[in-house]
């Protein structure tokens, strides 16, 4: 048990690799990714470091790179993913990448400015043939109005006066004009604007735009309008073209005379076609040079971030004087240092070094990282503990025991044989189907965050059917596989005559004892079910926790003896568990006890527990309402409450009065070296750097004990210990309330819709049962399953994190970061 159950054992190592060498075996060490890398250069600027421009130079083909991705998106062309994990590639392979991506990034820069321009003008050409159309039609209707003198198809917005209308159209022909095309949005806008700035003496005439345009720049479709404004001298033509270019409007020639404006609109057209015929040559060259693209992108990626990631981790290493060799510290498992002296080995015969690589052991003071190996099942309930804080080196990781423990608790308040079929055939399809899924790499973080934790879904789904055996329940209903070990006669001559059953043991003939494996199905039905599910599911509870909490404990006692603390486990391990067996534990033992020595007719007689244990805390044994449970109670429970009562000191002052001895001691024992070694009593303050150099490591704190400090720490966790053990404890009663109101909620759904369905009589009855069956359905998914799953998945969480690890898991570590490509290129592609 020593070591079963901690986090790898760790060692600092010293590398020493050949310049030449050093690139091709820290590349193999991003493979294995077994390496974290130590900062060598903490005060030297980022900028001023070895490789700055290496990481430079793949800074920039990353960024070429995700411009040409981003051009792949834009023409929703799919990335090719095969999976293939390319070598990473040589330094001198460098330039060759970069001249791909410069060739590529220019090419497409240069078709997408051709395009915007072919399409920019496209954009004029059609507007221009808008104009030409609707200006066309515009002069029509004048012409027409003119030789019938009606006024029918003009507007007048803003004139009310139609004898000023037709004076002005009189003249309307050898009135000034401009045409052009704006935004629909803001013909409104514009034409107030005109209104009051030529203060009425301009005539505006517009028409809509049926098809929208492209607007070249963003690829957006935009409506627009054409409009045609008339005018008279220079003055108000300066005034429009003005207003114009403030709203953004595109102004085009647009000749007087109809035939001009004939001969214009057919060539605009030839133009437009020739111009459509380019620009689908340009969009099919566009396509193929990103469809050649995507193929290699994600390989692309993956040898520049390798790279990236390679001259980065060579900034944190050391040059020697002699510029031949590059130092660097790295922690690493100890069970892998063969893994990784052999791929050093692969990096060196890789860049054709002639000079091996060389790694060292080192001995520190400084605390390693902690890290825990995992698998696709274990990873999980690890990152579970994680959340909680990061354990300290070498201790006891409470992962392997919450792989048991979190889906057991989970499964007692959520207690179902069918939800928990349901949910294991859900986590089910999730693993069988793993592969696939991985393959496939979906953004959906909800789905994302269930799928990687299935297999503990897995695991809470077949507790839950365990327990819902024990329980009893499916779908809030019992199953009588092993008959009832209730008389049946008896119970239907209750329910005929009064149709309400009460279950009493006490009466002669009806009990004929336990049922053999759960609840016995006849409480379904009885009106006194939920009394005595109660009862049973307090004591339950009750019960697994003081056993949660005193295994706990236990397991703190490994940290004490791995850590060779002896005082921690005299004066901390046995007061601890000592107080908590004595109260909590002589508890349990009662209630099992009530349960032996009570059998079903003589329960009705059997005293409360609850009043027993607090007059038992209390001193008080003259309560006559409540009877001892067995003769010699008041003797026994006494005893046990001063040897708890008197754990309190042990933890709260012997340890810290032993603590300052010890501190005492070893003042004294640094004293006696200092006169060792040549010093008087005197001179060992000042001479401390010399005394330092005698002293062993494990008298080094002794110099800076507080024992005010360790008197307050003390007080604080004895107080925190005594008061947590009775809220711990009652914290443990939320397995008994979640479980009553799952069961609960179970039932009140199947009373409220799954039985008005079945007791339907009508003709429709079969469509009626499909449509209450699918709400059902819906309902137990979304309540049931998830709500209370979620719920009682929380309150699972907190017990391990509070009640379970705080009695022996510091968490107070930091998390073992290995240099890996793996991660580095999930944490890209993830995004």
């Amino acid at each position: 048990m020593g070591e079963l159950f901690r986090s790898e054992e760790m060692t600092l190592a010293q590398l020493f690799l050949q310049s030449e060498a050093a690139y091709c075996c820290v590349s193999e060490l991003g493979e294995l990714g077994m390496v974290q890398f130590r900062d060598l250069n903490p005060d030297v600027n980022v900028f001023q470091r070895k490789f700055v421009n290496e990481v430079r130079r793949c800074e920039e083909m990353d960024r070429k790179l995700r411009f040409v991705e981003k051009e792949i998106k834009k023409a929703n062309i799919p990335t090719v993913d095969t999976g293939e994990n390319p070598e990473v590639p040589f330094p001198r392979d460098m330039i060759d990448l970069e001249a791909t991506f410069e060739k590529l990034e220019n090419e497409l820069k240069e078709i997408n400015t051709n395009q915007e321009a072919l399409k920019k003008n496209f954009l004029e050409l059609t507007e221009l043939k808008h104009i030409l159309r609707r200006t066309q039609q515009f002069f029509d209707e004048v012409s027409e109005y003119l030789h019938s003198n009606t006024l029918g198809t003009f507007q007048a917005d803003y004139i009310a006066d139609a004898c000023q209308i037709s004076q002005r159209l009189d003249r309307f022909l050898t009135y000034q004009f401009v045409a052009g095309v704006i935004s629909r949005e803001r013909i409104p806008t514009f034409e107030r604007m005109l209104w009051r700035v030529c203060r009425g003496n301009v005539f505006l005439r517009q028409a809509e735009i049926e098809d929208p345009l492209e607007d070249p720049a963003t690829g957006d479709q935009v409506h627009k309008s054409v409009f045609i404004i008339f005018f008279q001298g220079d003055q108000l033509k300066n005034r429009v073209k003005k207003i114009c270019e403030g709203f953004r409007a595109s102004l085009y020639p647009c000749p007087e005379t109809p035939q001009e404006r004939k001969e214009m609109a057919a060539g605009v057209n030839t133009r437009i076609d020739d111009l459509q015929m380019v620009l689908n040559q340009t969009e099919d060259h566009r396509q193929r040079v990103l469809q050649a693209a995507a193929k290699t992108m994600r390989v692309w990626f993956i040898k520049v971030r390798k790279m990236k990631a390679i001259y980065h981790t060579l900034n944190l290493c050391n040059i020697d004087v002699t510029q031949k060799c590059l130092i660097a510290e790295v922690w690493c498992p100890v069970s892998d240092l063969d893994s990784i002296q052999f791929a050093l080995r692969r990096g060196t015969e890789r860049s054709g070094s002639t000079v091996p690589s060389i790694l060292n052991r080192m001995t520190t003071k400084q605390t390693p990282p902690t890290f825990n190996k995992t698998n696709k099942f274990t990873s999980g309930f690890q990152n579970i503990v994680d959340a909680y804080g990061i354990g300290n080196y070498r201790e006891i990781n409470p992962a392997p025991y919450t792989i048991i423990t979190f889906p057991f608790l989970f499964a007692v308040m959520f207690g179902d044989m069918g939800h928990g079929v349901l949910m294991t055939c859900a986590a089910l399809y999730l693993v069988i189907r793993e592969s696939r899924i991985l393959s496939q790499k979906t953004d959906n973080e909800m789905f994302n965050m269930v799928f990687a934790g299935r297999y503990i879904i897995l695991l809470m789904g077949i507790f839950s059917v365990y327990t819902g055996i024990i329980y009893n329940d499916c779908f809030s209903k019992s199953l009588n596989m092993f008959g009832s070990g209730w008389s049946v006669r008896p119970m239907f001559e209750t329910l005929n005559e009064n149709k309400v059953l009460q279950l009493d043991p006490a009466v002669p003939g009806v009990f004929n004892g336990p049922y053999p494996l759960g609840i016995d199905p006849i409480w379904n039905i009885a009106t006194n079910k939920l009394t005595f599910l109660n009862s049973f599911k307090m004591k339950m509870s009750v019960i697994l926790g003081v056993i949660h909490m005193m295994f706990g404990v236990s397991l703190s006692l490994f940290n004490h003896l791995y850590f060779k603390k002896p005082l921690n486990i005299f004066l901390g391990f046995i007061p601890e568990i000592v107080f908590m067996a004595s109260l909590f534990g002589y508890l349990i033992i009662l209630v099992f006890y009530k349960w032996t020595a009570y059998d079903a007719f003589t329960s009705k007689d059997a005293p409360s527990l609850l009043i027993a244990f607090i007059n038992m805390c209390l001193f008080n044994y003259g309560d006559v309402t409540n009877k001892p449970l067995y003769r010699g109670q008041m003797g026994i429970q006494i005893v046990l409450v001063l040897i708890a009562l008197a754990c309190v000191p042990c933890m709260l002052i012997v340890k810290t009065m032993v603590l300052r001895r010890q501190h005492l001691w070893k003042k004294h024992l640094v004293f006696s070296i200092g006169m060792a070694v040549g010093l008087s009593a005197h001179a060992v303050p000042m001479e401390g750097a010399l005394i330092l150099e005698h002293i062993p490591d494990e008298h080094l704190l002794s110099l800076q004990f507080d024992f005010g400090d360790v008197a307050v720490h003390q007080a604080i966790h004895t107080i925190e210990y005594c008061l947590g053990c009775i809220s711990n404890t009652a914290s443990y009663l939320r397995l008994w309330a979640l479980s009553l109101a799952h069961a609960q909620l179970s039932e009140v759904l199947w009373t409220m819709v799954m039985h008005l369905g079945l007791s339907s009589r009508s003709g429709g009855g079969f469509f009626g049962l499909s449509i209450i069956f699918a709400a059902f359905a819906m309902l137990t998914v979304c309540i049931l399953l998830i709500m209370e799953g979620l719920s009682a998945f929380l309150h699972a969480l907190r017990l391990h994190w509070v009640e379970f690890q705080n009695k022996f898991y510091t968490g107070q570590g930091f998390k073992f970061v290995p240099f890996s490509f793996e991660s580095i290129l999930e944490g890209r592609f993830d995004e």
